[in-house]
């Protein structure tokens, strides 16, 4: 597999940009305007191989939450293929889509390009519990995360572990109040707000 590529720009055009490794020009599909720098520039690209019967495609992003949702979308969504997904990386910031598939914004979902309300429902269905967890897996590893912030994102994957929706324990985490800083206090707080 193609974990990224590093090299010169050569070309660039809406959604597709060449990346002279060691004189190999790669082909890559981006989303949209992606930045990856002036032609001439130095640039690094984080990738997907995409392999199909007929057709090996390599995909690239400008960093890993953006690839990470390419992956999560096409791995977990049925339906969605890496044209779809494309569209959706193209047509909202990963941020936003994150937000708008956590609150349900199936408007947002469904004015991107090449998506409709059916799409969009089912990427909201789909992919509810899942974004969001490798959020909270961050901050459990982060160095820099406080151990309050692990506490919280703990308590919160024992949450969707028990079965809860993300959304739902992430609310109930934050009602919890900043005096209770033990994971198993926390857990027990939270699941007084879920009954």
């Amino acid at each position: 597999m193609i974990s990224f590529l590093q090299g010169t720009l050569e070309e660039t055009w809406p959604g597709r940009i060449i990346v002279n490794v060691n004189g190999v020009g790669y082909e890559i599909i981006v989303p949209g305007d992606g930045d990856f720098g002036q032609m001439g520039d130095k640039t690094k690209v984080l990738t997907h191989f995409h392999v199909r019967e007929q057709e090996q495609t390599l995909f690239g992003f400008p960093n890993e939450d953006t690839r990470d949702l390419f992956r999560l979308l096409i791995g977990r969504v049925s339906g969605v293929g890496p044209k779809v997904a494309m569209s959706i990386l193209s047509g909202m910031a990963a941020s936003d889509f994150k937000q708008a598939v956590v609150e349900g914004d199936l408007n947002a979902i469904a004015k991107i390009k090449g998506l409709g309300k059916k799409t969009a429902e089912r990427v909201v269905l789909e992919l509810r519990d899942k974004v969001g967890v490798k959020d909270a897996w961050e901050t459990q590893t982060s160095a820099t995360a406080t151990p309050i912030q692990r506490a919280r994102g703990d308590a919160m994957l024992g949450l969707i572990a028990l079965g809860y929706k993300q959304l739902d324990a992430r609310k109930a985490v934050d009602q919890v109040p900043d005096a209770v800083t033990n994971t198993d206090e926390i857990l027990r707080e939270a699941l007084k707000f879920l009954r």
